[in-house]
C-alpha cells in the first residue's frame, strides 16, 4: 500500500505592484513549502486533537489528507446524518467508513419531512448499523417512519442504552418492539410524536390494549409535548427500577396515572411535572416514593399546600424543590413550613410566583441546615423583613437570587452582617435597591463576594399584571436581541452603501427598546 500523501502548506504568493509574476525575479517572491509536522505524530495523538475540535472543524480536517480522513473515521464516536430518503442507499458505505461510532443521530430538517427516511431506508440503515457498539440513537423529524421502521432499527441495535425520538409519526406500539429488542435500554425520551391515538384526557387509556414488556433496565423517562401521553403510562409503570421521570406539557388528567406509576416504581428519585393537569391527589401519590430527592412543580395550578404537605411528610430525603405557583396563591407558608419540618436535607429551593413570609422562611432556616441555594422570583410578600430573616437564620446560604420582589436597601444591607457563607447574589427587577447599596455590599463582604443588579424599567405596563408584563417583556427582549444578532454590518467603506437598510433596522430596534424598557441604568 502506497504511503499517504504529505500535506503541503505553502506561503501565499507575493507579487510587487506592476509585476506580472513571471521571470527570474518571481522565484524570490515564493516562500519554500513548509513541512507537514503532523506526519511525525502517532495516530493516537492525532485522534486526541480531533476529539477536542468542534464538529464543523473536525469535518473540515477530515478532508485535509487521506491519513487525517482515516484517523477521523476510525476514532469518531458521534455521527449525525441527514436522514432523507437517499440515506438508505448511502448508509452501508457511510457506516462501513466510521467503524467506531457509538452515538448515531438521524435528523431530517423541518421542511423535509415528506422526504424523510422510510421503512425501506430504515431497514437498509439497520443492516449497516454497528450492532455490538451502538449505545445511543437519536431520531428527529422522521415523518415517513412507521412502527415497523423503528422496530427494524431497534432490532439492529440490541446494545442501545439511550433512545431519543422527536417529531416522528409512529405510535406507542412501536416501543413494545424497542423494549423487546433492547434489554439494556436505560434512558428513553419521547417528544412531539404525531402517531398517537386521540385519547387526551381519558383515564381509560391507562388500561389500553398495549402490553409493554417489563423494562427492568430503564432508569429515566422523559415525555414532552405529547397530546396523548397517557398511552405511555403502562410503559412507565412497567419500569420498576425507574429513577427519573419528566412529564412536560402533556395533556390529560394525571392524578390517577401518577398513582399507578408510583405504585409500580417506588424508587423514583427525580420527578419533573410541568404544565400538567395534576392536583393534590397526584402529589399524595408521591408518598409511595420515600427516596424522592428532586421535585419540580412548574405551572401546576391545581396543586395546593395540602399536596406539598403530603410530599413533605413522606419524602424526607428531598434535596431540591422547585415550585412555580403561577401566581395562583395556592401554595404558601403552610406547605413550606411542612417542608421545613419534614425535609431537613433540603439544599436548593426555588419559588416562582409563590408568596412566603417570615413564618416559613424562619422555619426553613432553622430546620434545613444544608440549604445553600435560594431563588425568589415574583414573590409579592418577600420584602425587607424576609431578607432580614434570611440574614439572621440562613447560615448555610451560598447563592441567592431575587427577581421582581419588593425589597429595598434596608433589607439588602442586612446581608452585610448575615449569611456568612454567601458568595453570590443576583438581583433583577428590584426597583427599591440602589446601585450604592450594591457597591457597599461588595466592599463590606470582600473580593470573594459577587453581586449583580439588573433593573428593568417598564414605563408602559398599563393595566397588565406584573407577571404578564414580565413574560411579554422577556419575549420582546429575546425577539429584539435576535434581530440585532442577525444584522450584518459592513466590514469596510465599500460595503457601507449596501448597509443603509441594516443601519435603519438597528435604529428602529434601539428606538423600540427605549420606548419599551427605558434608557439603560448608568454604569
Amino acid at each position: 500500500m502506497a504511503p499517504p500523501p504529505q500535506l503541503r502548506l505553502t506561503a501565499p504568493m507575493q507579487v510587487a505592484a506592476g509585476d506580472s509574476g513571471s521571470g527570474s525575479g518571481s522565484a524570490s517572491s515564493f516562500a519554500p513549502p513548509a513541512l507537514d509536522y503532523t506526519q511525525d505524530l502517532p495516530d493516537e495523538i492525532l485522534a486526541l486533537v480531533f476529539a477536542s475540535l468542534s464538529p464543523t472543524d473536525r469535518n473540515a480536517c477530515s478532508l485535509a489528507c487521506s491519513r487525517w480522513m482515516e484517523v477521523d473515521a476510525t476514532t469518531r464516536h458521534r455521527l449525525s446524518l441527514d436522514a432523507r430518503a437517499a440515506l438508505g442507499n448511502a448508509a452501508p458505505a457511510l457506516l462501513a467508513r466510521f467503524t467506531a461510532v457509538t452515538k448515531l443521530a438521524l435528523r431530517c430538517a423541518r421542511g423535509s419531512g415528506a422526504d424523510s427516511l422510510s421503512d425501506y431506508g430504515a431497514a437498509a440503515v439497520a443492516d449497516a448499523l454497528p450492532s455490538e457498539r451502538l449505545a445511543r440513537l437519536k431520531l428527529r423529524g422522521l415523518r415517513q417512519l412507521s412502527d415497523a421502521g423503528l422496530a427494524s432499527l431497534a432490532a439492529a441495535a440490541p446494545a442501545i442504552r439511550k433512545l431519543s425520538v422527536a417529531s416522528c409519526t409512529f405510535g406507542p406500539k412501536a416501543f413494545v418492539a424497542v423494549l423487546q429488542s433492547c434489554p439494556l435500554l436505560e434512558d428513553l425520551s419521547v417528544k412531539r410524536l404525531r402517531g398517537l391515538p386521540d385519547t387526551a384526557g381519558a383515564t381509560t387509556s391507562i388500561a389500553e390494549d398495549i402490553k409493554f414488556p417489563p423494562a427492568l433496565s430503564l432508569r429515566s423517562v422523559c415525555l414532552k409535548d405529547l397530546y396523548s401521553a397517557l398511552c405511555f403510562v403502562p410503559l412507565v409503570a412497567s419500569s420498576p427500577n425507574l429513577r427519573s421521570l419528566k412529564i412536560l406539557r402533556c395533556s390529560g388528567a394525571w392524578d390517577l396515572p401518577l398513582e399507578v406509576i408510583t405504585a409500580h416504581a417506588p424508587g423514583l428519585v427525580e420527578l419533573h411535572l410541568e404544565k400538567l393537569q395534576v392536583g393534590d391527589r397526584g402529589l399524595a401519590a408521591l408518598s409511595a416514593c420515600p427516596k424522592l430527592e428532586v421535585l419540580f412543580l412548574v405551572k401546576t395550578p391545581e396543586c395546593t399546600d395540602s399536596g406539598i404537605i403530603s410530599v413533605a411528610e413522606k419524602c424526607h430525603k428531598l434535596r431540591k424543590l422547585h415550585v412555580d405557583g403561577w401566581r395562583t396563591n395556592r401554595i404558601g407558608d403552610f406547605g413550606l413550613m411542612a417542608v421545613a419540618r419534614g425535609c431537613p436535607d433540603l439544599q436548593e429551593l426555588v419559588l416562582i410566583g409563590v408568596n412566603p413570609t417570615v413564618l416559613s422562611l424562619r422555619m426553613l432556616g432553622e430546620h434545613c441546615r444544608s440549604l445553600e441555594r435560594l431563588a425568589l422570583c415574583g414573590c409579592e410578600t418577600v420584602g425587607d423583613a424576609e431578607i432580614i430573616c434570611l440574614a439572621e437564620r440562613w447560615a448555610a446560604l451560598k447563592k441567592l437570587c431575587i427577581k421582581g420582589c419588593p425589597v429595598s436597601d434596608r433589607g439588602m444591607e442586612a446581608l452585610n452582617a448575615g449569611c456568612p457563607s454567601l458568595v453570590k447574589v443576583k438581583l433583577k427587577r428590584c426597583r427599591g435597591v440602589s446601585y450604592e447599596c450594591i457597591e457597599n455590599l461588595k466592599v463590606t463582604r470582600g473580593e470573594s463576594f459577587s453581586i449583580s443588579l439588573d433593573i428593568v424599567l417598564e414605563h408602559d405596563a398599563g393595566s397588565a399584571s406584573e407577571n404578564g408584563v414580565q413574560e411579554n417583556g422577556q419575549a420582546q427582549i429575546a425577539e429584539l436581541t435576535d434581530q440585532m444578532a442577525g444584522m450584518d454590518l459592513p466590514a469596510n467603506a465599500a460595503g457601507a452603501q449596501s448597509s443603509t437598510h441594516t443601519i435603519n433596522r438597528m435604529r428602529s430596534v434601539m428606538s423600540a427598546i427605549r420606548r419599551r424598557f427605558g434608557n439603560p441604568p448608568p454604569p
